[in-house]
């Protein structure tokens, strides 16, 4: 696959300086090979791993899950439990790791902040008007703070997809700007980290994708995200493929390693290895680490816990073994 023709670092600022050098980097950036980029992909996908190496994998995909609730009907009492299962994903095997976070909506941190007392869990909440992001941007940057402000340590915003495709980049940018602003700790903390949600499904194009990808990246943002899992499709191979060439290529022109997420769909452990092969050959092992890559998801887990029992015990524990989210 080509790689961008990226940026020195210390040209990040004279690019970001207006809205026409903005608009001229991104417009240069390479078009993607869509059947190069299929192709490839669908090699990938059947490369196979087994014994000890599958077993890494199953360990190391719980350990990258955002395990996500994020419906109208959501409680107190559901957030509390998917807390209890993100910190003991099998009760019945303390080898099992946690999962990488919690999302939630914002008004359900403090019931999550409480929850997650002790544990290494970290907990996101969407913010800026999820899904949609149609909002003024002083309701996303104070929805964004409250979030901070109840515990939040981990933001999902979405992009306003309208002003992208209608060529507002500069639009985008501030407002990325602003919600990265809102991020910092009120306390004096660690401030929250920001995953900038792109929602490949209505972006149309890789193009497209790449140029928010790069878009994301040079207003701030911390991890690069797929998907709401509110429009179809959601993440796919290919989508992923053009991020994480983005990321690698990104971190190569400025020394800044931005985390991949891919979200909605993504519910078997065949599909969340394929992932990781992905991932490893794209942008390298450096990616390989919760730290940088994450799966959105709210049914993967059980089904990873599915597989890593059959491999502990010889035999599946079946579907209704495992809490249902």
């Amino acid at each position: 696959m080509s790689t961008t023709a990226a940026p020195a670092g210390s040209q990040i600022a004279e690019i970001t300086s207006s809205d026409a050098s903005l608009r001229r980097f991104l417009a240069g950036l390479p078009g993607v090979d869509q059947v190069g980029a299929e192709a490839r992909v669908a090699t990938l996908a059947t490369r196979s791993i087994k014994t000890s190496a599958k077993a890494f994998a199953l360990d190391l995909a719980i350990r990258m899950i955002d395990l996500t609730t994020l419906e109208g009907q959501d409680t107190p009492g559901k957030v509390r439990a998917l807390c209890a299962k993100a910190a003991h994903p099998d009760p019945a095997d303390p080898t099992c790791p946690p999962v990488a976070a919690i999302c939630v909506y914002p008004d359900l941190v403090p019931v999550a902040k409480d929850a997650l007392t002790g544990s290494p869990v970290h907990l996101a909440s969407v913010a800026t008007a999820f899904p949609s992001g149609r909002s003024s941007l002083d309701v996303k940057v104070r929805e964004t703070a409250d979030a901070v402000a109840a515990g939040a340590d981990e933001i999902d915003m979405v992009i306003d997809r309208g002003a992208f495709l209608a060529g507002g980049y500069s639009e985008v940018f501030e407002e990325i700007v602003a919600i990265k602003r809102a991020c910092v700790s009120p306390s004096g903390g660690p401030n929250a980290h920001l995953k900038v949600i792109l929602e490949t499904g209505e972006l149309v194009t890789y193009d497209n994708v790449r140029r928010a990808s790069w878009l994301a990246m040079l207003a701030g943002a911390d991890f690069i995200k797929t998907s709401t899992g509110k429009v179809s499709p959601a993440a796919t191979l290919p989508v992923t493929l053009v991020m994480l060439e983005a990321v690698r290529d990104f971190r190569e022109a400025t020394g800044r390693q931005v985390g991949v997420k891919p979200a909605g769909g993504i519910r078997t452990a065949k599909d969340a290895i394929r992932y990781l092969v992905l991932v490893n050959e794209t942008a390298g092992e450096d990616w390989l680490d919760p730290d940088w890559f994450r799966f959105g998801a709210s049914s993967l887990l059980n089904d990873l816990l599915m597989q890593r029992t059959k491999l502990r015990t010889g035999r599946y524990a079946g579907p209704d073994y495992f809490t249902l989210d």
